[in-house]
């Protein structure tokens, strides 16, 4: 340690700079403030004081308490010293107290309480506390997570509750993120006092379409930015407010359960918007004749609203096979978008003549949603940095090179689920390619859940294979112990030997003996009774 601090005292003050901000604030102040003067002009610059994040991370990115060690001497010696450079802080439930009334915070306008328990968010945004005064005179933007812990009751307002309270409580909030844990409990059908004047953004999830429609009938007048994900896209318990929405200027909706009332509800929602400039639509629609295309997008959307100037999409619709005569194609689909200037547009369209029906899958690229669902053998490939979750589906084999196109286009893929009954028709054919050619097995750094309930056992063995698949991580496989047996060979074939080696757990019937060739085969696995 003594040579690397030499060798960073003589570095100049660009180079120091550069290194240090590529670490973490956190470790930055912790190991070099008060080391000398000139570190400690350096540690001063609001690069390493102006947001700071005084929690752990840990493997699964929740937020956790800081070491006690680190955090004693943040709140005893380095807080105070830098506490006029502060204008963002994150905390997590436990530490909150402690960081937060430490010192003095003259320019804090910004917070991110994490982790917090649902019971404590209900006493401090409504009783007067010794945290009171900075969340009604200092904060404009917060960030929250509320959790719960345990079983929930019917008919809890909580939530409504919470989110009532701190809008009553942060008199200064214009910047509101709002994550809860029990998000299915509906805000507003609770509550008809929920509201603000000077909201100016809005993140939030809801259960039902009915709480959007709360969200926008004009009791938070001056939003100029919401970004909703909600559940359940059905029919409002109300009667729906058409009044326009002059102040939206931004506007995104998620949701990844189906809706069978686009042209009903979200259709006449947007164009109340008639000011909006961007606009961003993650959406699963069920149609009755025609999939949501261009010329779709364009009739309802576009043409209406006219200061539009950012339009994102990710939208999959699904159509039933009732003997339509007119099909739309690929081609068709791609060539309605052939007016859309500012994106590139890939669409990729199915049918499933098994199962009578098909679908239509139009996105905007680069694709920036966390997942990618039911994908065919006709996806045409691409890069996908941020999707984290997968799923294929076809009524077609998948072959092992739509597994390396699979592999190369999620390189951060973490789940993945197949749906293909189907059993690979080139099986023998790789198996020999890969005896003659010495080819390296796929990888997937990062996978760590598959799902294989539904799948043949070409594409369990696919998997299990070394020579064709190179599990890097340990791995919790979901797949039918019958199915484990057939690949294996009963346990004994030495080819899944080395896979099956790093699987998290497997289930096996309560009433089955497991045989210590079962524990011999799964060295490293859990093996769980259902």
């Amino acid at each position: 340690m003594e040579g690397s601090l030499l060798t960073l005292i003589d570095l100049p003050d660009e180079v120091l700079l550069l290194i240090l901000k590529n670490l973490d604030n956190i470790e930055v102040l912790y190991l070099f403030i008060d080391l000398n003067k000139r570190f400690n002009k350096l540690l001063h610059d609001s690069i390493f004081t102006n947001h700071l994040t005084m929690t752990g991370c840990s493997f699964n990115g929740s937020f956790d308490r800081l070491d006690n060690q680190i955090l004693d001497r943040f709140c005893s010696q380095i807080l105070p010293s830098i506490h006029h450079n502060i204008k963002w802080l994150d905390v997590e439930c436990s530490s909150m107290e402690d960081v937060l009334l430490c010192t003095s915070y003259p320019y804090l306008c910004g917070l991110g309480l994490h982790n917090i328990d649902k019971h404590i968010a209900l006493r401090i945004f409504t009783e007067e506390t010794p945290l009171t005064h900075i969340f009604q005179d200092k904060i404009s933007s917060l960030v929250i997570d509320v959790v719960q812990y345990g079983s929930f009751r019917m008919n809890d307002t909580s939530n409504s509750n919470i989110f009532a309270n701190i809008l009553t409580l942060f008199s200064k909030l214009k910047y509101f993120d709002y994550r809860s844990s029990f998000w299915y409990q509906s805000l507003f059908e609770m509550s008809t006092t929920i509201s603000s004047s000077i909201l100016l953004e809005l993140h939030i999830k809801l259960d039902k379409f009915t709480d959007c429609l709360y969200l926008l009938d004009g009791r938070f007048d001056s939003l100029e930015k919401v970004f909703l994900d909600i559940y359940q896209m059905s029919t409002p318990e109300i009667v729906i407010n058409n009044k326009k929405l002059p102040k939206l200027k931004a506007f995104s909706l998620y949701s990844d359960q189906p809706t069978f009332q686009y042209n009903e509800l979200i259709v006449p929602l947007l164009h109340r918007m008639v000011n909006l400039e961007q606009l961003d639509l993650h959406l699963v629609v069920h149609c009755e004749k025609r999939f949501v295309d261009g010329y779709n997008l364009k009739y309802n959307i576009i043409n209406r609203l006219f200061q539009l100037n950012k339009f994102l999409f990710n939208i999959r619709s699904c159509l039933y096979l009732n003997d339509q005569i007119c099909l739309l194609s690929n081609e068709d689909c791609q060539h309605s978008f052939n007016d859309f200037k500012n994106n590139k547009i890939i669409s990729c369209v199915d049918y499933f003549q098994v199962f009578k029906h098909g679908q239509c899958h139009i996105y905007s690229y680069p694709y920036r949603a966390k997942t990618y669902e039911y994908i065919t053998n006709n996806f045409p490939g691409g890069l996908f940095q941020y999707v984290r979750e997968v799923s294929l589906y076809d009524d077609r084999p998948f072959e092992h090179e739509f597994f390396v196109k699979i592999a190369k286009s999620f390189p951060f893929m973490e789940q993945l689920t197949i749906y293909n009954r189907n059993p690979q028709k080139n099986k023998s054919y790789e198996q020999s390619k890969y005896d003659n050619q010495h080819l390296s097995p796929i990888q997937y750094p990062y996978l760590s859940v598959l799902e294989l309930l539904s799948a043949h056992d070409d594409y369990v063995e696919q998997f299990l294979l070394d020579i064709k698949t190179s599990i890097i991580r340990t791995v919790n496989v979901q797949v039918l112990l019958s199915t484990l047996d057939r690949i294996t060979q009963s346990f004994t074939r030495d080819a899944t030997r080395i896979n099956c080696g790093k699987l998290f757990s497997i289930y096996v019937p309560r009433d089955m003996s497991i045989s210590t060739q079962l524990k011999d085969y799964f060295p490293h696995t859990k093996i769980c009774t259902i």
